[in-house]
């Protein structure tokens, strides 16, 4: 029984496309920028609902960020490696590559 477990484990198919290690390299690059703007960003006002001590939604998450005029760069980016990713998932590496491109470009580098 555990020689059969090994011998399906072992034909797993590989799901790395052609540029996985650069995607997640990537996913890193704009990890890390989201850290930084988080720790840097200024404050904003706490809404009604945060002092009635409500968790906040992703919604109310994303208009608060959307009026300190935060986010459009790390969303561009965002969007950017999911097309990465499909491409990557396609085994398509030139439109793999411009996604990456366009992730570089989103984080102004």
């Amino acid at each position: 029984m555990a020689s059969a477990a090994a011998l399906i484990l072992s034909g797993a198919p590989c799901l790395a496309g052609p540029c996985t290690k650069a995607i997640d390299t990537a996913q890193a690059q704009v990890d890390a920028r989201i850290e930084a703007r988080a720790a840097a960003g200024p404050a904003g006002v706490e809404s009604t609902g945060a002092l009635l001590h409500h968790q906040p939604t992703p919604e109310s998450l994303a208009a608060a960020e959307a009026k300190l005029g935060e986010g459009k760069k790390i969303d561009a980016a965002l969007d950017a490696l999911s097309h990465a990713r499909k491409a990557d998932q396609a085994g398509n590496s030139a439109a793999c590559e411009k996604a990456l491109t366009d992730v570089q470009h989103a984080l102004g580098q």
